[in-house]
Order: structure tokens, then sequence, then C-alpha cells
């Protein structure tokens, strides 16, 4: 016998002549959607180079909230008139293809299930789905060249397996937090890039460039020790001599030679002031490194660029030999959270911080100890609800902070939890300069900093930069993800090292979307807020509500209440509205 479960995977289902649509046109909740309500539209019809596709879920993303915010401002719309050319919130996403076109037959089929890599590029121009791209808060829709010829290929990632369609809609959040621990830093110089070799005008040092010497196209040298110079001219790069350079002069330097743009690659030797290491790294390029040989402490802390660690992808290396090459690659430049240490997540009572602690208390050799601190005591109760249980069954301690309810600083408390070592790894999901800098402060000198939450670039905080060089310390940033990223959170959720079904903490119908949003900019559950369009009516409900109004969804929780695909599966099959005409 066929259910309507069966038939709603299969996606042969019988196709309404009407779809339901929130689309927004204009800044503010009162411009998403007609009157607080989803709008009624005709059942559009692919062309030869299109395909329909049915929307299965929807997560609710605090991203979107600078969207409602802006409007037509928002950069990513590009000043459009929202009147005349709406656009549509929702770039988490699920769905199954009901129709191609006949362009398309040869890559796609009906019944396939795919998610959305809503990051998107064509012709160098963010195109991003969800926001240029009006995204997925609506029933049924089209989908073409604006998803399938990007300036990366085909945005769209192939389901595998028996996956979820929530826990899809959440691979792209899931994949922004995987991203955070793969290595986004460029780790070698630039072949056919610039590079400044910095010295100090007595250093008497023997230094040594063992490789890549041979990569930049030009080399500036500004009191580079002998050594150095010789292996410079020695290169077959174009050589640039400034010697007897202030500070001040730095500037003026990079204006000069790169445009403004900065450096593709510095080398500090015996770097000792942190006011020259601060505006020097101030003209390091997109993507660029800044590498640090020396033994001696600074005088002091780095006024560092945290929005540039974040977005830009800078690199803080170095080494305390005399083998400037020895800084570079992967082996000495880790991005993952150490196996059986202390690991402390700062801001991990909001969706995204949650799913960092989730992830290190799963990962098979992630920390031993985890350490979330946040501001408001009932989103920790949730972390210890949510992940207590969790973190007994993977043998990890889970202990959490309030910096309002505690007499101590989270300095102290991080030194009591480790014997005053300091933590391993100091992950930030809030997007403030203040908070980066008591980061850097309980991590150990070898530890690692990572800026998940981005602040504008030119955001400065005082960093033990010295640490990089003197003990091997990480400063790691990421923004945004891509497919293999999103293909990664799958492949670990198949193979059950990941649960992406426990960031769930609502769910809601089509009418109840602009609720969903509500609640999302609100903070109103502790987790994810997902949205299932063809479940019409069902209003917006947090996983601990679903008793009283869905008994038989809600027995299909877990033990601690978290999401399954059987609670998925009993929803679809009793409530879709879909099986019912």
């Amino acid at each position: 016998m066929t259910t309507n479960y069966d038939l709603y995977k299969s996606g042969s289902e019988k196709l309404p002549e009407s779809v339901q649509a929130w689309n927004m046109y204009g800044k503010g909740l009162e411009n998403i959607g007609k009157n607080g309500e989803p709008e009624t539209f005709e059942l559009p019809e692919p062309a030869a180079d299109q395909m329909l596709v049915r929307i299965d879920s929807v997560g609710m993303c605090f991203s979107d909230v600078k969207l409602i915010r802006q409007g037509r401002n928002h950069p990513k719309l590009y000043n459009r008139d929202l009147t005349k050319e709406p656009t549509r919130l929702g770039h988490e996403v699920a769905f199954t293809i009901i129709k191609v076109g006949a362009d398309l037959t040869d890559r796609f089929k009906p019944g396939q299930r795919l998610a959305v890599q809503p990051d998107i590029y064509q012709n160098g121009m963010s195109t991003a789905y969800g926001y240029t791209v009006p995204g997925g808060l609506v029933q049924y829709h089209l989908m073409g060249k604006e998803m399938l010829e990007t300036d990366h290929g085909v945005c769209l990632l192939p389901i595998e397996g028996e996956l979820g369609y929530a826990e899809t809609a959440l691979l792209e959040p899931w994949g922004c937090v995987m991203a955070s621990y793969t290595q986004r830093r460029r780790l070698e110089p630039l072949d056919g890039g610039s590079m400044w070799i910095l010295g100090q005008p007595n250093d008497t040092n023997s230094y040594k460039f063992s490789n890549y010497i041979d990569r930049p196209a030009t080399i500036v040298l500004t009191d580079a020790p002998a050594s150095l110079v010789a292996l410079a001219q020695a290169s077959g790069a174009t050589i640039i001599q400034r010697d007897g350079l202030s500070v001040s002069d730095y500037k003026g330097l990079s204006e000069e030679l790169t445009d403004g743009k900065g450096f593709d690659d510095i080398v500090m030797t015996d770097p000792t002031s942190a006011e020259a290491v601060a505006e020097v790294a101030r003209h390091i390029a997109r993507r660029g490194t800044l590498n640090m040989i020396g033994k001696r402490p600074l005088d002091g802390l780095v006024d560092s660029d945290v929005g540039r660690l974040h977005y830009d992808y800078i690199a803080f290396i170095g080494n305390n030999g005399d083998d400037a090459a020895d800084s570079y690659g992967e082996a000495r430049n880790r991005c993952e959270l150490r196996e059986g240490g202390t690991a402390v997540f700062v801001g991990a009572g909001g969706p995204m911080g949650q799913m960092h602690v989730q992830r290190a208390i799963e990962h098979p050799q992630g920390p031993h100890t985890i350490i979330a601190t946040e501001i408001t005591q009932s989103r920790l109760d949730a972390i210890h609800e949510n992940f207590g249980a969790l973190a007994e069954a993977n043998g990890r301690v889970l202990m959490t902070f309030n910096p309002k309810d505690d007499e101590r600083t989270l300095e102290e408390f991080v030194a009591k939890a480790t014997n005053e070592e300091g933590a391993d790894d100091v992950v930030v999901s809030v997007p403030a300069a203040f908070l980066m800098e008591e980061a850097d402060r309980v991590m150990k000198a070898d530890g690692m900093l990572v800026l998940f939450a981005g602040v504008p670039n030119g955001t400065e905080a005082p960093l033990n930069v010295q640490n990089v060089y003197l003990s091997n310390a990480q400063y790691t940033g990421t923004s945004g993800l891509n497919l293999n990223d999103q293909a990664a959170v799958m492949n670990s959720a198949l193979d059950g090292s990941l649960s992406p079904g426990r960031s769930v903490a609502a769910i809601g119908g089509m009418d109840a979307a602009l609720d969903g949003i509500t609640a999302m900019m609100e903070s109103k559950y502790p987790g994810k807020i997902v949205i299932f369009p063809q479940i019409k009516s069902m209003p917006l409900l947090g996983l601990d509500e679903l008793a009283d109004n869905y008994p038989d969804v809600a027995a299909e929780l877990t033990e601690d209440g978290s999401w399954t695909k059987a609670a998925e599966r009993t929803l679809i099959e009793n409530y879709w509205d879909g099986a019912k005409g």
C-alpha cells in the first residue's frame, strides 16, 4: 500500500493549480507577504532550461535580519525596487524536483532531492539565493540558470541516503559551522605575488628561506637581514630596496607599490614592537600572510583587525627558528579543535553556537572538556538539556558559564577548569570585538582562536600575537561555505557521527512562516526554526509544545525531545495538504 509519505517522497503527487509564497516587497516585517498572510500565485510551468521544484523545508536564519531591516539597501539587492521586483527569504532549503525542462533531462529527474548552496556568484557578482534570487518561502517555484550556471557551476547538492528534510535544510548552517574547522587561509606565498621582507637594522642573525622564496614576482626589502637579501636577489624576482622606513611610512609604501591593496605576503624578522606589527598587518592583502620569525617577545599586545581575520582570511603565521619557510603549510597551522583538549564556546546559546557545541561533543577526535558561555541562563539550561546526556555518552565533560550570574570572570573560570593552563581552543559566535579580546586572554600560548562571528573590517582588538611565532598560536576566521562543506555534513549525518536534527527547536507550516521569522528575530527558541511549506496550517510550535497539539508527531521525538526523521515522516503522513487533494 502506498502511503502519503511514499507519495510525497516520490514527488509524483497531483499538483495544485496555485501555490503560496511569502514575497518581500520592502524593508520591515510588514512588507513580507500581504497583510500578514502569504500570497497565492498560479503554479508555474518550467521552460526547457528550468525545473519546477517543491520546497520541503526551510530553516530560519538570523542573517536574514539585515535584509529585513535594510530592504533594497542590502548590499546583495543592489538597490533594486522591491515593490516591482520582490525577493523572498529562505536560503536554508531542502527541495524535491517535480518537473524537468527538456534541456535538463540528462542532468536532473523528477523525485530527485537536493539542497541549496546559496552563496552564489555570477560573473563575479554575488547573487545569493534568498537574497538577490528569491528564496524558499514558497511551496513550489522554478529554478534555472540563476542556480545552474554560476561561476562555480551548479549550486545544488544531491541528497544521498535517508537524510530527513529538516536535516537537509540545515546542511547550510551546519556547513558554515563545518567550514570553521577547514583551512580557509592561504598558507604558502602566492605564486607571482608581492612579498615584503621587513627586518631590524641591527639584526645580525642569519636566516634561511629553504622553500618558497622563488614564488613572488616582486620582493620589497626593508632593512632585511643580509642572508635574506642574498636569497631574494638570487630568486629571480624583481627587487625593490626601501631601507630606513619608520612605522609611519608603511602606509605610503603599500599605496605606492600595491595601490593600497596590500602585499600578498609579508615576512618580519625579529619583531619586537607591537605597534610595528600592528601597522604592518594593516597592509596584508586579502588572503595574504604575515610571517613572523623571532625569539623575543613583543613589547605589548597587537591591535589586530579581527574583521579581516574573519572576512578576508588574512593569516598570522610564524616560528621561533631561523628558517622562514618553516612557518608555512598546514602541518604547522591547524584549524581543527585539539583532540582531548579544552574548548570554550563564547555565545554558545544561539542556534549556531549550539551547533558548535554539538559538533565538539560528537566529533570522534574532539575535545574532552567543552565550556559553553552565554549571558542568558535559559539558553545555558537548554544546552544542558539538549547535550548533557550526549556529552556523557561520548565521554565528554560539559560545563557552562554565565558572566552575568557568576562573580568570576571568564578568565578565572577557564583557569580553574584547566588547572591554570588555559583553553586549547576558543570559538566566538558573537560579533563583538571585546569578547574576541577576552577570548584571546583565556587561550593557551599555543591555542586557537576561531572568529565564527564577523565584525566589520577595520574593527580592531588587542591580541597576543607574539604567541603565533613563539608558541604556534592560531587565529582563524571563516565566512560562508561551499558545497564541499555541506557534503561533509551530509556524510557525517549518514555515518552517524553527527545529528543535524538536534538543532531543530521549533517547527511550523506555511501560514506560520512570518511567525517563524519574528520568533527568530526575537531569539524565542534556543535552536533552529524550520518551516514545512507543504504543511499549510500548522502553527509555529516549539518541540516541547508538540505533545499538546500533535501528539502523534511528539511521540516520535527522542527521549530528550529532539527532532527525528520518524517525527518528520509522521508529520507528512498525517498532515500534508497535498495528500488531501
